[in-house]
């Protein structure tokens, strides 16, 4: 197996407006660079002044350079064959198939970043950034922000992480699209203008019946994955009925949760009806024992009939999150079953708990503060706006609760903040509160840190 190891340097801007302006590959056989091939490339447009100065890559260095049709041949042949390897790998083969495009030619290699690679190979390091990462191998950089200085390095990175663990570096390897396993009338070039960013997904078969509906915060990716995953009938299955996707950005993380509950629930989509039967199949429960003091714990919701106050994808999840809740509530671990002991806590020997545990608090009190957690969890009676991202600059997300439910989400314009919060809904769409919705935002806020809460 042979690898080219290649850096680019560009005009900058965004991937669809930069044009290359050096190209350096080495060739690797796994062990060692065999071969390799470097040249400037006349961008056919001026070269920014901050990008001069960053590579030193100039106009008048260029203009007697090849255009980049004139060595696309050369590159074909050179990499033919390889996995393309590069440091971010997204951006130099995210460009490089931008250029090929213009020429009409669909260039296509099985791709592995070493950034990715080196987090799991080489762990603990302080940057994974390719100047920080080498100096801190001792690997020397000479040429930094040049594509010949920036590949050899890596090219010496790329020999380091065979020679640590040459087993597992294939699982990086990022299979292209198999036109081949996919429908014949699925457009690929329409997955070139899908952005990486957060929102909601949805697959159509040939007769335009909607079949998948999914979220991520990166869509792009997320929708490649299912179009190369492989390991499951179903997923193989799926894939072949795929003729035809669409998209909605979100901005928001929640909304783009609570968007994709809402559509399954309308559409009932095949392959989305045994896949929600069990979105969350852990919860946060409680009961009173025999001494009147409230006991909250972490099970399974097939376990019980009760409604969860807060619900959870694992029970690792579920488990992390009560012992912060524990910590900031000042809760007994004991009483959590996150301390088994016939005696005191752990937290009662070191003067953290007040006693609960031995019946030295009075429940009367304890069980106050367990009610003021459970109050916040199922949102009792609470009225209040979630903030978080909009689709663009001076757009906020937002989640209307409403005595507890759900009542309605969408998006506020920048000068929404000139408004009185109880006018702020009326840039919102309504929408019907359910179970599901409520597991979700309260999922939501128990992770996330990033969004903002206004009560009202």
């Amino acid at each position: 197996m042979h690898y080219a190891i290649i850096d680019i340097e560009t005009t900058g801007g965004s991937p669809k407006n930069s044009k290359i302006t050096e190209i350096a590959i080495y060739k690797h056989d796994g062990e060692k660079i065999i071969d390799e091939y470097q040249t400037l490339i006349d961008p056919e447009m001026p070269i920014p002044p901050f990008i001069v100065q960053l590579t030193g890559i100039s106009d008048k260095m260029v203009s007697e350079a090849p255009k980049f049709f004139e060595v696309a041949k050369k590159i074909i042949e050179f990499t033919e064959g390889c996995i393309f390897v590069a440091h971010n790998v997204g951006f130099d083969y995210g460009i490089m198939r931008i250029e090929f495009k213009t020429l009409g030619y669909d260039y296509r290699l099985p791709h592995l970043c070493t950034v990715r690679t080196s987090r799991y190979v080489l762990p603990g390091k302080d940057s994974y950034s390719l100047g920080k990462l080498t100096r801190s191998l001792g690997i020397q950089l000479v040429g930094r922000h040049r594509a010949g200085g920036d590949a050899f390095a890596t090219a010496q990175l790329f020999t380091l992480l065979m020679k640590t663990d040459p087993n597992n570096l294939e699982n990086f390897v990022q299979e292209e699209l198999n036109p081949k396993r996919l429908h014949p009338n699925l457009n690929l070039a329409t997955l070139e203008e899908i952005p990486n960013k957060t929102g909601v997904y949805r697959f159509f078969n040939d007769t335009n019946q909607l079949i998948y509906i999914g979220k991520s915060i990166h869509i792009k990716k997320r929708i490649e994955q299912h179009l190369r995953n492989n390991k499951t009938l179903k997923a193989v299955k799926m894939q072949k009925e795929i003729s035809r996707i669409e998209f909605e950005l979100t901005g928001s993380e929640l909304l783009s949760l609570l968007k994709e509950s809402i559509l399954i629930k309308e559409h009932q989509p095949i392959y989305n009806r045994t896949l929600r039967r069990n979105s969350f199949p852990y919860g946060l429960f409680n009961y009173t024992d025999v001494d009147n003091y409230l006991r909250l714990f972490i099970a399974k919701v097939s376990t019980t009939n009760e409604i969860p106050i807060s619900s959870f994808n694992t029970k690792r999840e579920g488990v992390a999150f009560l012992e912060r809740k524990v910590e900031e509530f000042d809760i007994c671990t004991k009483l959590c079953d996150l301390y088994k002991t016939k005696s005191s806590c752990f937290q009662y020997t070191i003067k953290n708990c007040l006693g609960a545990c031995i019946k030295e608090e009075p429940f009367e009190s304890y069980n106050s503060r367990c009610q003021n957690l459970i109050n916040e969890l199922t949102m009792s009676g609470s009225s209040f706006y979630v903030l978080d991202k909009g689709r663009q600059r001076g757009e906020k997300s937002m989640v209307f609760v409403k005595n507890g439910s759900i009542r309605a989400m969408g998006y506020a314009p920048y000068h929404y903040k000139k408004l009185k919060p109880e006018r702020w809904v009326e840039f919102l769409d309504i929408i019907q509160d359910d179970r599901d919705a409520r597991t979700i935002l309260k999922l939501f806020l128990s992770k996330s840190e990033k969004h903002g809460i206004v009560k009202v």
